[in-house]
């Protein structure tokens, strides 16, 4: 068999896979703390015709090799921060620098940029999907244990302490802060849905902090942060895989007629 014809196979496979990723960041492109993703492409093995000779009595020869394909090199997570949207809204929140939100859900610890966060009936500060969002030290928060239709003029600082004042009341209660985890490598996490991330052995554990502390993000009421996918990049990334795409069909198609020439020949 021709060797172009596996290569062109491989290609196709990898700009599949590419095509896949971009759809699925235009697919996200709205999505409240979404990081999109990228694929990149290297070599495999190439077959050595004849290896290299160093110059003794003529000059030297290159070493004669013929690759055989291409294959996938990473799938990275780009986590570069979104554009910030302001909504006006107290319980939305945009984290301006590094770090993740921590929720819980069915007792494990996971993270997000997403920051809709919402108050339920028993007073927890959660998020869309009902995960507990964690202060510093990794406990749920909690916003008056009592009815929290008397809870007036609820505020949440930089520095994700949360203020409020109870009906009847003139005393200023605090609640949180708000904690925020830091990785050594943010693009080890991994996506589990939910806008949720899971953290890996190539992530490190987390540092959990206090927003502005030691590095870590501030955060910022009224704001939630958009999707960092910039349309215009992916379609063009996308114009680009399907000619790729293309490309490779063409040799696959090349490849069968030269060996039909071939059996032929005996006719």
């Amino acid at each position: 068999m021709l060797r172009s014809m596996y290569s062109g196979i491989s290609g196709m496979k990898n700009f599949q896979t590419k095509l896949d990723v971009i759809g699925n960041n235009i697919a996200n492109v709205n999505t409240y703390g979404f990081k999109k993703g990228r694929v990149t492409f290297k070599d495999t093995v190439s077959q050595t015709i004849s290896g290299a000779s160093a110059p003794t009595g003529a000059g030297g020869v290159n070493a004669k090799q013929v690759g055989l394909g291409s294959q996938l090199a990473t799938i990275d997570t780009i986590d570069s921060p979104g554009s910030a949207q302001t909504t006006g809204r107290v319980l939305d929140l945009a984290i301006q620098g590094d770090g993740y939100l921590m929720v819980q859900r069915d007792g494990n610890t996971y993270y997000t940029r997403a920051g809709n966060l919402y108050l339920d009936n028993g007073g927890n500060l959660v998020t869309s999907s009902g995960d507990f969002v964690l202060d510093k030290n990794g406990d749920e928060i909690k916003i008056n244990a009592g009815d929290i239709t008397k809870v007036k003029s609820l505020s949440i600082a930089n520095d994700g302490s949360i203020n409020y004042i109870v009906d009847g009341s003139t005393d200023i209660v605090n609640a949180g802060p708000i904690g925020i985890a830091r990785f050594n490598n943010n693009g080890g996490l991994e996506k589990i849905g939910d806008n949720l991330y899971t953290e890996s052995v190539n992530s490190g554990a987390p540092t959990k902090l206090q927003p502005g502390q030691s590095g870590a993000g501030t955060l910022v009421s009224g704001q939630l942060e958009m999707s960092n996918v910039d349309l215009s990049e992916e379609f063009t990334e996308m114009i680009v895989a399907q000619r790729g795409f293309q490309a490779n069909t063409r040799i696959i198609t090349t490849s069968d007629e030269i060996l039909q020439e071939l059996v032929n020949l005996k006719r």
